[in-house]
């Protein structure tokens, strides 16, 4: 650990970011049959879950997006495959107990003038509560908004520790 100057960075994550985001692999297949159960089959056999999946597709080819629930042994099984694969930060919020839960993320971020770009359900709930994955156009911001207004988000590791048989 440095001292000095840096060591204002010693609570950083090893990815250089001090608040949670969780990340996403976006992988490109053709668009044909067996192709996402080609990329499936990959983390058979491995403690990598599948926590989030959604398909974008077209004509050709099809982009396959996937939150796991390790990130780096998901990187490299994904590495070793041969994929072409982009990581991004997204932010994985809890939904409130309430009649619209999306209403309130929405407004939130809304009056915060924060942008979604994506969104969709995670397939796991690590604290017992639903939840989904927002890509927005300023993580920062996101985050901080979302934490003012009383919102959990969920982490990398509530992700790694969820145990579904439990």
């Amino acid at each position: 650990m440095s001292t000095g100057a840096g060591a204002a960075t010693a609570d950083l994550t090893a990815r250089g970011r001090d608040y949670p985001t969780i990340r996403q692999f976006t992988v490109f297949l053709e668009n044909r049959v067996g192709e996402l159960m080609g990329v499936v089959r990959r983390f058979e056999g491995s403690n990598v879950r599948i926590v989030a999946l959604t398909i974008s597709d077209s004509t050709e080819c099809a982009l396959v997006r996937f939150l796991l629930s390790d990130p780096e042994a998901g990187r490299e099984i994904l590495e070793r495959a041969g994929l072409a694969i982009v990581e991004s930060d997204l932010i994985g919020v809890e939904l409130p107990m309430v009649a619209q839960p999306m209403l309130q993320v929405c407004t939130a971020l809304l009056t915060a003038e924060v942008n979604i770009t994506q969104v969709y359900p995670l397939l796991v709930r690590p604290n017992g509560r639903p939840a989904v994955a927002l890509m927005v156009d300023n993580i920062e911001h996101g985050i901080e908004t979302l934490a003012s207004k009383g919102f959990h988000m969920i982490n990398e590791d509530e992700l790694q520790s969820f145990d579904p048989m439990t």
